[in-house]
């Protein structure tokens, strides 16, 4: 009878599946015999490969930083197989491996989290945000190829100083193309995308802890632009003989009072339009972005807007309420439109929406709980951002209220 396990470690390389030069490090243990290969997430230049040492070549920082790393992975496979003689238990290869992984969902990694993210918000979320979560991914990717060396990460291994490092390589990192690097608040929108896909991970208990629980984001204040009366009126105005700018011109109106974003407006039909408790057109609908439902009285001059499109060929081809149009050529040809109107501000479809809530809206009076519904936010937070223009009623209220007050007590002493 056996009393005793033969035990051995090896680190090896697939030496045939190599890109770029470089090639994924496994780990292999044999007890008795039988082997367990462990991908161990790290990759290695196969030219700094020394087979017989079963470490990298040099003493460059790469090649210490992995012969170091390796060194902590014998170390720990060598005290599992010295826990599971201690116990007295059954010694296998693969009780090793999966005590070195510790069971279960503790070895799954960055990558598997992200694409089960992936997979999970396929059909939840709208298009843009898809796309805003796959841009993230991508530099989740980078900085763990770029800066820790590897194409993986076990979830285990994320923490504060993990999310930290993530956010310094944004600060610094200069995106292919752009005219510059990121702000700030970019950075804090993909770190808050990041913290969504980690409490994810967090909740269906594939991480023992959060490592967001002391992390904080730091955005910076920026003025939400917005058309005045004057420059709403200018461009409404304004004579375009170029039926495309005209088009878009109309649209972008038709959003400023409504507040409806370009992708719902792109979706609207004749069966968005109903009667509302006031017994006029209103607008039905929900927002492509939060699925939240929108329910907008339509102002004369919207109504005016689809009047105007109502028998035109391309809403007849498309069912829509207006021409379709693509989302870069409308803001493309909105620069044409401010510089033709002799605009200054970087005039885009989102505005819109801010001259709707600043101008058409909360500047008249309408109370921030209706521009809150009217704008389809889930929370009355997101409406706030606008404040200043609130602020500048209150200014104006109080003007007329002092104006009034001031009034009365002038008119009170001529009667005394």
């Amino acid at each position: 009878m056996r009393t005793s396990s033969t035990f051995s470690i090896l680190f090896w390389i697939y030496s045939t599946r190599v890109k770029n030069n470089q090639t994924s490090i496994y780990a292999r243990v044999t007890v008795n015999g039988k082997r367990a290969n462990i991908s161990l997430k790290h990759k290695v230049d196969v030219r700094t490969w020394d087979a017989k040492r079963q470490r990298a070549k040099g003493n460059g920082e790469i090649s210490r930083a992995l012969n170091q790393y390796l060194d902590q992975v014998h170390s720990q496979l060598f005290q599992c197989f010295k826990n599971l003689k201690l116990s007295g238990k059954l010694i296998t290869a693969e009780l090793i491996k999966a005590q070195y992984l510790e069971d279960g969902d503790n070895s799954k990694t960055l990558q598997d989290l992200l694409e089960y993210h992936t997979k999970k918000t396929e059909t939840t979320l709208a298009i843009g945000t898809l796309r805003n979560f796959g841009v993230t991914q991508g530099y989740i990717s980078k900085y763990v190829s770029n800066v820790l060396n590897t194409s993986d990460v076990y979830l285990k291994e994320l923490d504060y100083k993990f999310i930290c490092d993530f956010e310094s390589f944004l600060h610094s990192y200069w995106p292919k193309g752009h005219p510059k690097a990121m702000s700030n608040n970019t950075v804090m929108k993909h770190i808050q995308r990041f913290r969504k896909i980690v409490t994810l991970g967090y909740h269906i208990e594939w991480m023992e802890r959060d490592p967001f629980s002391r992390w904080k984001p730091t955005y910076e204040k920026r003025e939400r632009p917005y058309l005045t009366d004057n420059e709403l009126s200018n461009i409404e105005t304004y004579y375009f003989p170029i039926e495309r700018l005209e088009r878009v011109r109309d649209l972008f109106v038709f959003s400023c009072y409504t507040g409806i974003a370009y992708s719902d407006i792109m979706n609207l039909n004749r069966d968005n339009i109903l009667k509302g408790i006031d017994g006029n057109d209103w607008i039905f609908t929900n927002r492509q972005k939060t699925k939240s439902p929108v329910k907008v009285p339509l102002l004369q001059k919207a109504q005016e807007l689809l009047n105007k499109y109502k028998n035109h060929p391309m809403t007849q081809i498309s069912g829509t309420l207006f021409p379709v149009i693509t989302n870069e050529k409308v803001n493309l040809y909105l620069k044409e439109i401010a510089e033709a109107v002799g605009l200054k501000k970087n005039l885009t479809f989102h505005m819109a929406r801010h001259t709707f809530a600043t101008t058409v809206t909360l500047s008249n009076g309408v109370p921030i709980e209706t521009v809150s519904k009217l704008l389809g936010h889930s929370k009355i937070a997101s409406t706030q951002i606008y404040a200043r223009v609130i602020e500048r009623k209150v200014s104006e209220d109080m003007q007329l209220l002092k104006m009034k007050l001031e009034t009365d007590t002038v008119s009170l002493n001529k009667v005394n």
